[in-house]
């Protein structure tokens, strides 16, 4: 098979999908597309990338830096800002966390409203 297949978009679990849609909307100025019980997305500013979140009444919130006994995270997002202190303050706002341990200058590490992970860096 020679076929490309792009990625159109990450799925989260949360315990309420359109709620931790809203976030990302609010805190990546994307706009708000499905918006069903249970079922949610977040749409980037050209259409082509898709935040998608189901509802997960069993869901468990990571940790990170990872625990052997505890949920582990089981991916992150990354997303390039051209400045760090205001895509911070934008980020907090919204309703992030940043997280304790920060690995590099050039990157910052936070926690959405549920615990999944997404990190801000600059090129």
């Amino acid at each position: 098979m020679n076929e490309k297949i792009p990625l159109k978009g990450v799925v989260l679990d949360a315990p309420d999908a359109r709620e931790l849609a809203r976030f990302y909307c609010r805190l990546l100025g994307w706009q708000l597309g499905t918006d069903e019980e249970g079922w949610a997305v977040a749409i980037g500013p050209d259409g082509s990338t898709q935040l998608s979140f189901q509802s997960e009444p069993a869901y468990r919130t990571p940790t990170w830096p990872s625990s052997a006994d505890q949920q582990q995270m089981q991916v992150h997002l990354d997303f390039l800002v051209s400045d760090l202190e205001s895509a911070h303050e934008r980020a907090v706002a919204a309703g992030a966390r940043l997280m304790e341990f920060q690995p590099q200058p050039d990157v910052r590490v936070y926690a959405d409203p549920v615990g999944h992970i997404f990190c801000f860096f600059t090129d």
